[in-house]
């Protein structure tokens, strides 16, 4: 039952189901899945569980300055996508369109993922 409770399980599940997810709609619709959707869905993965991470160590060890820390990991976050997508985009990738609304919605499933991980983590931060 703690393993439910266990925000690395729930954020292991998530990146499962994505993973699920974008394999069948590669099958069903290859139309609408860029053909680096892999690297898009491997940077999102690791680097949110990173910033999940570094957030999780600030909160314990500085809790009082609790805007901050989440003010830090959205900077850091869109400092790391606007990178990834530059770096990405830069050579010349063809269907440049296709590639960002991908990593729009990987982005935003993440996104919705932390805010629910904020949420539920209100009450014991609130003290």
């Amino acid at each position: 039952m703690t393993l439910l409770k266990n925000i690395h399980f729930k954020f292991a599940l998530l990146t499962l189901f994505i993973g699920v997810l974008i394999l069948i709609l590669d099958f069903l619709f290859p139309a609408i899945i860029h053909s680096k959707i892999w690297n898009i869905f491997i940077f999102l993965s690791v680097f949110s569980f990173f910033i999940g991470l570094l957030n999780g160590f600030l909160l314990k060890s500085f809790g009082e300055n609790f805007f901050q820390i989440m003010v830090l990991a959205m900077i850091l976050r869109f400092i790391g996508t606007l990178i990834f997508i530059g770096i990405a985009v830069w050579p010349a990738l063809e269907n440049i369109i296709l590639f960002i609304a991908d990593f729009f919605i990987i982005f935003l499933f993440y996104l919705v993922f932390d805010i629910y991980a904020f949420l539920s983590n209100l009450r014991p931060i609130s003290k």
